[in-house]
C-alpha cells in the first residue's frame, strides 16, 4: 500500500517526456544537438537494421533532446512519427518531408536521409560562410552608430557645455531630436541591409532532392511531384524550383535518361549557386552600408556633436556690439 501510493507521488512529481520536451524544444533548435547530426546518426542506425521508432529511442536515451521530444509525442500523444518531427521547424520540417516521402514509396529511409542530411549540411555551411563575411561589415556599421553619441560626450569632456544646450535652448532641442532621429533611422536602414544579405531559410535545392528520392523508389512523375508538393506545402515560393524541375524532366524525357541523377545535380547546383549568390551579397554590403552612414550617421553626428559644441561657444562668448 504505502509502495503504491510512494509511486504514485513520484509519477505525480515526475515531468512527462513532453512537458521536459515543451520546455526544452527551444534548446534543442538553438544548438545542443544540430539537425544534422541527428539524421546522420538515424541513418547508421537505420542502415544497421534498427525500425525507425527505435532508432528514435536509442537517440533519446543518448541524450538527444529531439529525440526526446519525438518519442513524447509519439508515445504519449500518440502522433504519427512523421508529424513529430516535423513539430521541430526549421530544418527538422525537410526531414519530415525526406521521411514521408521515402516512407510513401518505399525508398531505403537511411540512404535517404544521408542524402538529406548532406543537404542540410550544405546549408548550414552556406549560412557560416555568409554570416562570417557579413560579421566585420555589419559590425562597423554597428560600432559607426554610437560616432555622434561619443561626439556629444567628447565636448562636455573639453569643458563645453553641450548637453545644457541641448536640453535647454531652441536650437539644440532641435538639433537633439533631428539627430536621435536620423540614428534611429540609420540603425533600422543598417539592420534591413544586413538583413537582406544574409542567405534566405530553408535548403536549397530540397524539392529536386525530394523528387529524385521519390523517383528512385519507382514513383510514376506525376505522383512524385504530387507527393513532394504535399510534404513542402508550406514552405516559400516554390514557383522557381517548379520551372527548373520542368525544364530538367523535359531535358530527361527529351534525351532519355533517368531524371534522378539530373535532379540530384540540380539539388548540388543550386547550393553551389546559394553559396556563391551568400558571398556576393556580403561583399556588396560593404559598399552599401555607406548609404546610410553618409545620409544619416554623419549628419546625427554634425547635429549631436558638433551643432551643440558650436552653439555654447556661441553662448559663452560676448559678440562686440556694431
Amino acid at each position: 500500500m504505502v509502495s503504491t501510493a510512494t509511486a504514485k507521488r513520484r509519477r505525480t512529481r515526475q515531468p512527462s517526456l513532453a512537458a521536459r520536451h515543451r520546455r526544452r524544444r527551444g534548446a534543442a533548435d538553438t544548438g545542443e544537438t544540430r539537425a544534422v547530426e541527428v539524421v546522420r546518426t538515424l541513418a547508421v542506425l537505420l542502415q544497421a537494421g534498427a525500425a525507425p521508432l527505435a532508432a528514435w529511442r536509442h537517440l533519446a536515451e543518448s541524450g538527444s533532446v529531439v529525440a526526446v521530444g519525438v518519442v513524447a509525442e509519439v508515445t504519449e500523444q500518440g502522433r504519427p512519427l512523421v508529424e513529430a518531427i516535423r513539430d521541430g521547424g526549421g530544418a527538422w520540417r525537410m526531414v519530415a518531408a525526406a521521411w514521408g516521402v521515402a516512407g510513401t514509396v518505399g525508398a531505403p529511409l537511411g540512404e535517404v536521409l544521408r542524402a538529406i542530411a548532406d543537404a542540410l549540411q550544405g546549408a548550414d555551411d552556406i549560412r557560416a560562410e555568409v554570416s562570417v563575411a557579413l560579421a566585420e561589415p555589419a559590425g562597423t556599421a554597428r560600432l559607426m552608430l554610437w560616432l555622434p553619441l561619443v561626439g556629444l560626450l567628447l565636448g562636455s569632456a573639453l569643458g563645453f557645455d553641450t548637453l545644457t544646450v541641448l536640453f535647454t535652448q531652441p536650437a539644440g532641442g532641435g538639433c537633439l531630436a533631428a539627430g536621435l532621429g536620423l540614428l534611429l533611422i540609420a540603425r533600422g536602414w543598417t539592420r534591413a541591409m544586413v538583413r537582406r544579405a544574409a542567405p534566405p531559410p530553408g535548403v536549397p535545392g530540397i524539392r529536386a532532392e525530394l523528387l529524385a528520392v521519390a523517383l528512385a523508389g519507382g514513383t510514376a512523375i506525376p505522383r512524385a511531384r504530387a507527393l513532394v508538393a504535399q510534404e513542402t506545402a508550406d514552405e516559400d515560393d516554390p514557383s522557381a524550383d517548379e520551372e527548373t524541375i520542368e525544364r530538367i524532366l523535359r531535358l530527361s524525357a527529351a534525351a532519355g535518361v533517368p531524371a534522378v541523377e539530373l535532379l540530384r545535380a540540380e539539388a548540388d547546383r543550386a547550393r553551389r549557386d546559394a553559396r556563391t549568390a551568400g558571398r556576393q551579397g556580403a561583399a556588396l554590403l560593404s559598399s552599401r552600408l555607406l548609404l546610410p552612414l553618409g545620409a544619416c550617421t554623419l549628419p546625427a553626428f554634425m547635429l549631436l556633436g558638433v551643432a551643440p559644441l558650436i552653439l555654447s561657444v556661441l553662448s559663452t562668448t560676448p559678440l562686440p556690439l556694431a
